[in-house]
């Protein structure tokens, strides 16, 4: 088994900051826009045509919702809650359940080629170390395990002390891979694991489902900076991510997306819209 090193360590590193976009390839830049980027990024570290790279993005008042999200009997009604709230609501293509996003609420993708050679389970590993690095001079106690309770559970949420801040989902193209993960970083956790909460209360009324839901708990829940009781700022933690890849790099790069990466974008955004279309029609 690759340690965390050797898989994310590459002499270049394309960094790539859209967590203050507005317009990217003059679409409105939502969240399907971010699961876009991500694609076609996996397609060019695949073919060699980018160096590896990390993208951190940030969207305001954003419910992202698994595959099966779409099918929970009573979407509608709980798409219109989240709607009335003042949230959009999207369907993601990787894995995992409902996650609120917000301006609070950090993205990194971590964009690597090869992956064929290397486990779905060793990249997962690789995220949750690379966090660790990150974070090592603030804390040595956030461990990687699901959190009963919380929103989007899965054997790689990471936590302090039981509650829950951050969720890695990952998402597959040719042979790269985009390594995405949330941090909770600001606010209030257990306010998003309320409103998540709800969203599966209206969504289901208690009606038996073929797929188990999470019942959220909004007690294991709660952002980073309420976790270790300091001010950690969005400004931060994108600081951290810098300085983590110069550790883990010889240079870093930001070069301008290519024509073909640009079409690559728009054809893959318009598979996110097509595949977004129902639940578009519900708001």
């Amino acid at each position: 088994m690759k340690s965390w090193k050797e898989i994310i360590r590459h002499n270049t590193f394309r960094y790539i900051d859209h967590a203050e976009e507005k317009v990217f390839n003059d679409e409105a830049y939502t969240a399907l826009s971010s699961f876009a980027i991500d694609d076609t990024l996996a397609l060019s570290v695949s073919d060699n045509t980018s160096a590896p790279a990390v993208r951190l993005w940030i969207h305001p008042e954003t419910v992202v919702l698994g595959i099966p999200d779409a099918r929970l009997p009573y979407i509608e009604e709980g798409v219109q809650l989240l709607t009335e709230q003042g949230y959009q609501v999207i369907v993601r293509n990787s894995g995992g359940l409902a996650v609120a996003l917000d301006e609070g609420v950090l993205n990194i993708s971590l964009v690597l080629p090869g992956v064929r050679n290397i486990s779905i389970l060793e990249c997962y590993e690789a995220m949750v170390s690379f966090v660790q690095y990150m974070l090592q001079d603030l804390t040595g106690e956030i461990e990687a395990y699901e959190i009963v309770g919380s929103y989007c559970p899965g054997d790689y949420d990471l936590s302090i002390g039981g509650k829950k801040f951050a969720g890695i989902s990952q998402r597959r193209v040719k042979d790269g891979a985009a390594i995405q993960i949330y941090i909770d970083v600001e606010g209030n956790g257990a306010k998003r694991a309320s409103m998540i909460r709800e969203f599966y209360e209206i969504s289901t009324k208690n009606e038996e489902t073929k797929f188990t839901y999470p019942v959220v708990d909004p007690t294991t829940m709660a952002s980073l900076s309420e976790l270790l009781e300091e001010k950690i700022t969005i400004h931060d933690m994108k600081s951290r991510v810098r300085f983590a890849l110069e550790e883990l790099s010889e240079s870093i790069v930001s070069p301008a997306f290519t024509r073909e990466e640009l079409e690559t974008f728009q054809k893959r955004l318009d598979q996110m819209k097509k595949r977004n279309e129902k639940i578009a029609e519900m708001q």
